[in-house]
């Protein structure tokens, strides 16, 4: 049985999807942007700040769940010009401190609401 799971500390979807959704141990996360949940404002100053925003919501979906970025097991980033791929893996290797998920980094030509990075993450509890 599936279980929908939405935090008010993550910003509302912007389609008709959940934040995530949670199938016996499993938690499959939606996509994470740089949107603020206590005033939908955007994060799109630099990627630093951008990549933590979106840490942060993909944190209060999980926290909602009951995990953390140790239950993490696969991400995707996706990110609208590679040479961000440093700063970036920076930002997102910080959130977690051994054995690290499995991941795929993938360039695409644009993102919801014009961001430069976006993560979905799949949970273990």
């Amino acid at each position: 049985m599936k279980k929908v799971i939405t935090s008010k500390n993550a910003p509302a979807p912007i389609g008709p999807y959940s934040h995530a959704v949670l199938h016996g141990n499993t938690l499959f996360v939606s996509g994470q942007v740089a949107k603020k949940a206590e005033n939908g404002e955007m994060v799109l100053g630099n990627i630093t700040d951008e990549t933590h925003q979106v840490m942060y919501n993909l944190k209060a979906i999980l926290t909602e769940a009951g995990m953390d970025f140790s239950n993490v097991c696969k991400t995707t980033i996706f990110l609208t010009d590679m040479n961000n791929f440093a700063a970036v893996n920076e930002v997102y290797g910080s959130y977690f401190t051994s054995d690290f998920p499995a991941r795929e980094t993938v360039q695409v030509s644009k993102l919801p609401l014009n961001v430069n990075v976006e993560i979905s993450v799949i949970a273990i509890k």
